[in-house]
């Protein structure tokens, strides 16, 4: 094991329980969405196929680690027996009286517990029909995620994912949008104020500023726009060629 994987194994992210999955392939899959968003601790409750199981890790596509470190349990009970609490994932009313909650506001929930030196755990039902009644009894709260109600059918790896990633996020500091330069600056101001005098010295020419009454809101409208767009000093560069390029004589045929 390297570092990395020592940090991420001891990191307090919530523990995902598959609870008598079905097929080694959804568990590999499942181990390969909690390490694509830093989760890296599972358990299985009773698998059907038996555990190890070589096609959990065909499927992982590299995240064996997981799997390896993985427990096995022979049942919920067990599984959850250390934890301070734990969410039940499901679709289907219960007719029990718990908590339901979207799979962001279970995971500020968990951080906050996991913060507080809690340990969490979310369990995840088996491929054909979910988690038994029995199972999420022994959840404190439910996460439904809020998918479309005449399809609500979701795969296992795609709910460990959708959990995973809402965990992943509430903590992570990337920011929503950034601008990638491919090699180039923003242009400064005086390049856009340069580009704006170059394309109304070319729209004078070609008769664009009419009437003559209207023409200074017309500019106003061009600088406004030139402000606004993020230009880049190739952007500005490309423009300014275009420009000479349009303005040249042509050779008569």
């Amino acid at each position: 094991m390297t570092p990395l994987d020592d940090q991420l194994f001891d990191a307090p992210s919530p523990l995902m329980v598959l609870v008598r999955p079905q097929m080694g392939e959804n568990i590999g899959a499942a181990a390969r969405a909690m390490l694509n968003f830093g989760c890296a601790r599972m358990r299985i409750v009773d698998p059907r196929d038996g555990w190890p199981n070589p096609k959990a890790t065909a499927m992982s596509s590299g995240a064996y680690r997981v799997l390896d470190r993985a427990g096995l349990f022979e049942d919920v009970a067990a599984a959850t027996a250390d934890c301070d609490y734990v969410y039940a994932t499901t679709a289907r009313g219960r007719g029990l009286t718990k908590p339901v909650l979207t799979p962001e506001r279970a995971m500020i929930e968990a951080r906050a517990f996991a913060q507080a030196g809690k340990r969490v755990a979310v369990l995840f039902g088996p491929e054909r029909a979910g988690l038994e009644n029995e199972d999420v009894a022994r959840a404190n709260a439910i996460i439904t995620v809020p998918v479309n109600p005449a399809f609500y059918s979701l795969n296992l790896a795609q709910c460990v994912l959708l959990v995973a990633y809402e965990y992943s996020r509430l903590g992570s500091e990337t920011p929503p949008e950034v601008m990638a330069m491919a090699g180039t600056e923003f242009a400064t101001g005086i390049e856009r104020t340069k580009l704006g005098d170059h394309f109304e010295q070319r729209l004078e020419e070609a008769g664009f500023f009419f009437p003559p009454t209207k023409a200074a809101n017309m500019r106003l409208n061009l600088r406004n726009m030139w402000a606004r767009l993020a230009l880049t000093r190739a952007d500005v560069q490309s423009l300014h060629g275009m420009l000479r390029q349009l303005a040249r004589p042509r050779d008569p045929k």
